[in-house]
């Protein structure tokens, strides 16, 4: 069988050469798979046995060739097997098959309303847990028929009755049921050639065959003539309406997030070929299948994630695998109907038992617990394996609302003393962080009455949202402690501002304009002076006290890590590029980045001395930058008769080098970089030979292992290149020292 995934999946069917190359043998391992389980859910429903069989012919040939997805097997699924044996319980079989065609009619409505991004919103412990509750009814109720009695309908009547059943076990088909498991379980551990047997077909047949042989009596299923004589028509419940249409959006939901969820596995795994599912046009398919499901007397359908994950390993390519694997479920169901009436009834409770364990999943509890949600996803199981299904969604969707609520509402408020610095008074710090709503105001009132009268105060706040009553009730205080002889200070780090909450109504900042008024350069008006005392208030009201810790271990001394030479062009920013801060970078800047040879510039001598062996800096680093008017001028050979032009003499080997083609000009030119940008580049290999030349750099380099790189600071796309001695690199996850010469 082909594992080829070079094709890309089609909508539209291949030629048959691609059919027979790719989608026949898929429909084969499909079917091997689909058949026991299709049976077994049937028999764990209630339902007639036949129903499972229709329910993966119509599942595979009209949901495979309706819906939008090239690759998703769709038939009965374990998923739906609580709800509907309690359809079947509570209305009977034929009023089931009723409300299946109304649960069609929904995904229906619900795919033409294009709502099926919607549907995906639903919390995903939830569907984790609703899973695993069902996982864990089916387990109880088929332990039972295990032991040969019958499944119980509910959770607890199946925990009550358990004892009684330990006293009548019927001992052939617990051995059946248990080789069953002991199979399922130990089949990964198989040779790979004896793999590519599905497991459930194994040991099912397996089972069939030890109960013919077996010396005691196995209970087999019960299937009553071929499948076309199990037909049956719906029949209209008789009154309890709400009940009913409870019950079919239940199984409507049930069924779309399954399929939606297997949509998004299945493109996920072919997220690099072919078209992605269309998921309206799925659920309509869906809704078509399960309309003709209930109508010829079939089980409710929908996408089963393992099964078309199935059919992806397999080698599908279209759609002409699954609707090939209904087909074969047809041909067997009506040509080999004896071969069904053989299969032990215990065999299929163990292939359950399996399946509803595997529906609990140690990922999905870890998961859980490592993101808060443990107790969403425990309540949930809870009700539905105590209570129903819809019942226990309800509860989950409520707590992890309730849960996501008072995560995005919870706000930190404190009030404590704290020094103002050497030979100042004790002053009080008010934290607010979060978001800062009527919620808060027992917290704040509780917090600010901490706060001595006459104190000097500093009021942080980092909040994201601010209502009218947290604002009325902070100003109200700041007014009060004011006129009580007490100093308040604002230091706004966060997205929104007092001021913005009393200019009008209040709305949640967004981070974005944070970084963009931190970042983001000023906005130059007509006509207005100071902003360099503007922009020196700005930053003591917002981001001098973030600043104000880290300055203070650096208060007695600097060490920092890099000596950094850059252009004095103001497009750079040398610690927003390194991503770096207060202490870290020795900076020096002039035009053009230019490192004069030793003894030719008493300035930059002077800062390589102090920096390499007072502050003992671990590397030197030279950055350029595109559109640099130094190089521009030196490209030109403008001559302006004034200082300028000394200075740029000390670029004239960068230039020489540039004409004489420099591998960095190559490299450069390559990757689209015009001109005076590859002049840039040059000149930034240029200045590293300079370093390595320089008797304190080669000193460093020698005794501490200094290390000597070149940047590239391309403007327009805000990106970092490395540069060498001999060429230009991207700037990845990884560190590399730049070369040395010999």
């Amino acid at each position: 069988m082909s594992t080829d995934t070079d094709q890309p999946p089609r909508t539209s069917f291949p030629g048959l050469a691609a059919v027979i190359r790719y989608d026949l043998p898929a429909s084969i391992v499909v079917f091997l798979v689909s058949l026991p389980l299709s049976i077994g859910i049937a028999v764990a429903t209630g339902a007639p046995v036949a129903a499972g069989l229709i329910a993966v012919v119509v599942g595979g040939v009209v949901a495979g060739l309706l819906g939008g997805s090239a690759l998703q097997v769709s038939g009965p699924t374990a998923s739906l097997t609580v709800v509907v044996a309690e359809s079947i319980n509570q209305f009977g079989w034929a009023a089931t098959c009723f409300i299946t065609i109304l649960a069609g009619a929904l995904q229906i409505m619900f795919g033409l309303s294009r709502i099926a991004r919607g549907v995906l919103a639903i919390a995903p412990v939830v569907v984790h847990a609703m899973l695993a509750g069902i996982g864990v009814v089916i387990a109880l109720q088929q332990v039972h028929v295990l032991m040969g009695g019958n499944s119980l309908s509910s959770s607890w009547d199946s925990i009550t009755a358990l004892p009684h059943q330990l006293a009548s076990v019927h001992p052939g088909d617990l051995f059946v049921g248990l080789t069953v498991i002991a199979m399922l379980v130990g089949w990964k551990r198989m040779p790979q050639p004896v793999r590519r047997i599905p497991g459930p077909l194994a040991a099912v047949v397996v089972a069939t065959a030890l109960a013919a042989i077996l010396p005691v009596s196995v209970e087999h299923i019960v299937l009553n003539g071929s499948l076309f004589d199990e037909l049956r028509l719906p029949s209209v419940p008789h009154g309890n309406w709400a009940t009913v249409a409870l019950m079919a959006i239940t199984i409507a939901l049930i069924a779309s997030v399954e399929t939606l969820l297997s949509a998004v596995a299945v493109d996920r795994m072919r997220q690099n070929v072919g078209r992605r599912t269309d998921l309206d046009r799925e659920l309509i398919g869906q809704g078509t299948a399960n309309m003709v499901s209930g109508l010829i007397g079939g089980l409710p359908v929908a996408a089963v994630i393992v099964r078309s994950i199935t059919n992806v390993k397999a080698g599908a390519q279209s759609k002409a695998s699954t609707m090939l694997h209904g087909l074969w479920i047809l041909l067997f169901s009506v040509a080999l109907v004896g071969v069904v009436r053989s299969i032990p009834k215990a065999a299929l409770a163990g292939l359950l038992i399996v399946v509803g364990i595997q529906l609990i999943k140690l990922a999905h509890i870890r998961r859980a617990q490592r993101t808060g949600d443990l107790v969403v996803y425990g309540a949930t199981i809870f009700v539905v394996v105590f209570w129903n299904l819809l019942l226990g969604m309800v509860v989950g969707l409520g707590l992890s609302f309730a849960l996501l609520l008072w995560r995005v509402v919870r706000v930190t408020v404190t009030a404590s003393p704290e020094s103002a610095g050497p030979g100042r008074e004790l002053r009080w710090r008010v934290l607010v962080d979060g978001s800062f709503t009527f919620l808060a105001l027992p917290k704040l009132s509780a917090e600010l009455a901490k706060v001595p009268a006459g104190a000097d105060v500093v009021v942080e706040m980092t909040v994201d949202f601010l209502d009218h009553a947290a604002y009325d009730s902070l100003q109200e205080w700041v007014d009060e402690h004011r006129n009580g002889g007490g100093t308040v200070e604002f230091v706004e780090v966060g997205s929104v501002r007092m001021a913005d909450a009393a200019a009008g109504p209040h709305a949640r900042g967004h981070s974005r304009l944070l970084l963009n008024e931190a970042l983001g350069p000023w906005v130059r008006t007509a006509g207005q002076p100071g902003r360099i005392v503007e922009g020196v208030a700005a930053y003591h009201r917002g981001h001098a006290h973030v600043m104000r810790p880290h300055l203070g271990v650096l208060r007695d001394g600097q060490e920092p890590d890099s000596l950094f030479v850059t252009c004095a062009d103001s497009r750079i920013v040398p610690n927003v590029i390194t991503n770096s801060g207060p202490g870290d970078l020795f900076t020096i800047r002039n035009i053009g980045n230019l490192v004069p040879r030793h003894n030719q510039d008493s300035s930059m001598e002077a800062a390589l001395i102090y920096a390499l062996d007072k502050l003992d800096v671990r590397s030197v680093v030279v950055c350029g930058h595109s559109g640099c008017g130094a190089m521009d001028a030196l490209y030109s050979e403008l001559v302006t008769g004034s200082r300028l032009d000394d200075w740029l003499a000390h670029a004239r080997p960068s230039l020489e080098a540039y004409r004489l083609g420099h591998p960095v000009r190559t490299a450069a030119a390559l990757a689209g970089f015009p001109a005076v940008d590859q002049l840039s580049m040059v000149n930034v290999a240029v200045q590293l030979e300079t370093l390595y030349a320089h008797p304190v750099v080669r000193r460093g380099v020698a005794e501490r292992g200094v290390v000597v790189s070149g940047l590239f600071f391309d403007i327009a796309t805000a990106r970092v290149v490395e540069v060498t001695i001999d060429g230009i690199a991207e700037i990845g996850d990884a560190v590399r020292a730049v070369p040395q010469p010999a």
